[in-house]
């Protein structure tokens, strides 16, 4: 099982970072790793936090917990905030180094991880995202929906009021953004409800999926929270949503708002809800976020974060927007068929 949400780890100290690089070993040995494959990562992590340490005076560790099917991995965003990089691409070669150093440290990472990917510019920072499975496949089959969600709870916080949940079959992708009220362990505690109730629930109507969160929820503080289901055959999304989760598709360079409704799961809901339907296409991003992200995000300063993976996405715009006084959740899901 993954794990619910990412651990930001600080690493703008050195003498964090034997503490850092135990708390990712840990969790790999945990997760199922080999000793052999958990040693790799070690290796990973480490040259992360060597690049953080040399070119941008610290950053942070985002970590967590991942499956692919029965393969457990583990996913690694190092983000920073230091001069960036002119050309990842040349940075990328062995040998190459700015510090008079071997130069071997991203092109080891490359060789030792299933997926890495680099997005920097000058002046802003980098995002390193390094994703690491216990078992390297032959090949990394294309999928035709990419899902990745960034949940990280309010800083000083254990658990995290925001959730993020995903079913899928043949036929649909069912997405649900949560966002229980306030933060600390009774937010967590909504959310986990309406997520479990999510889970359960058989419909393909997101209103009907949010009335059934509504009733399943009575008992908690309450949450806000949009439901976006895909539907594969016809290639069209419904969505609705109760509060102040910010939803927009973004295709063919045009970016979009999807407006919610007032209230609150579990407490008010309006007499009438109503789904926006929307045509799918090959390409089109499908981005929610909590109010723990500023909502007046835009991509002008990013023309090409796009084409990485949306971890990338979703770390860019906790990079830029997260507010840091509450938990703080983005989904993307990239049609890419």
């Amino acid at each position: 099982m993954d794990d619910l949400c990412h651990a930001a780890l600080r690493a703008d100290d050195r003498s964090y970072f034997s503490l850092l690089k135990k708390e990712v070993h840990t969790r790999a040995l945990a997760a199922g790793f080999s000793e052999r494959r958990t040693g790799e990562v070690d290796i990973v992590v480490a040259e992360l936090l060597s690049n953080l340490a040399k070119h941008a005076d610290g950053g942070q560790l985002l970590v967590k917990t991942i499956h692919d099917g029965n393969r457990p991995g583990i996913e690694l965003i190092a983000v920073d905030n230091g001069p960036g990089m002119a050309d990842v691409g040349r940075m990328m070669a062995d040998g190459m180094s700015t510090k008079n150093t071997l130069g071997h440290g991203l092109g080891s990472m490359k060789r030792l991880s299933d997926l890495l990917q680099v997005y920097s510019q000058k002046d802003w920072g980098t995002l390193t995202l390094a994703r690491l499975f216990d078992e390297k496949p032959t090949t990394l089959p294309a999928q035709p929906v990419e899902i990745r969600a960034l949940v990280l709870p309010k800083p000083g916080e254990t658990e995290c009021g925001d959730g993020f949940f995903c079913r899928q079959d043949e036929d649909f992708i069912r997405l649900f953004l949560g966002d229980g009220l306030g933060h600390g362990p009774e937010a967590a505690a909504a959310v986990q409800a309406a997520g479990a109730a999510f889970l359960d629930c058989a419909s393909n109507d997101p209103v009907a999926i949010i009335r059934h969160l509504h009733t399943e929820v009575r008992k908690t503080r309450g949450l806000v929270g949009t439901a976006a289901l895909f539907d594969r055959r016809k290639k069209t999304w419904q969505l609705c949503g109760v509060g102040n989760i910010a939803t927009r598709l973004l295709s063919g360079g045009v970016s979009k708002n999807y407006m919610s409704y007032n209230g609150i799961i579990g407490h008010n809901l309006p007499r009438t809800l109503n789904a926006h339907a929307v045509p799918g296409e090959k390409g089109q991003h499908l981005v929610l976020c909590s109010d723990g992200i500023r909502s007046r995000w835009d991509l002008l300063r990013h023309p090409t974060l796009l084409r990485y993976d949306g971890s990338l996405l979703a770390a860019a715009l906790y990079k830029d927007y997260g507010r840091m006084t509450d938990d703080m959740s983005v989904l993307c899901c990239r049609l890419n068929s």
